[in-house]
C-alpha cells in the first residue's frame, strides 16, 4: 500500500468550524481513515482528518502561496491582527 500523506495528527488547540460535506466527501474521508488505521493502528475520526487534509492542501498550492506573498497576507497563527 502506497504512504499516506498524512501522518500522525498533531494535538493542537481546535477552532469549531461547521461545515457540510457532499456525501461522497464523507465517504471518502471515512475510506481515508480507516487506511490510517490499517497502516499505522491510529484510529480517528475522520472529521479529525479535515484539517490536516486542508493544511496539506494550501501548504502544497503554489499559485496560493505565490498570492499570499504578493498581496503579503499575515501568515496563519502570526501575530494579533
Amino acid at each position: 500500500m502506497p504512504k499516506l500523506r498524512i501522518g500522525a495528527l498533531p494535538d493542537d488547540k481546535p477552532v469549531k468550524v461547521i461545515t457540510e460535506l457532499p456525501a461522497s466527501v464523507h465517504r471518502d474521508l471515512v475510506a481515508y481513515a480507516e487506511a490510517m488505521a490499517r497502516e499505522n493502528g491510529q484510529r480517528i475520526d475522520p472529521a479529525k482528518l479535515i484539517a490536516p487534509m486542508l493544511a496539506r492542501f494550501m501548504a502544497t498550492d503554489r499559485g496560493f502561496a505565490k498570492a499570499r506573498r504578493t498581496n503579503h497576507s499575515p501568515r496563519a497563527g502570526g501575530g494579533d491582527g
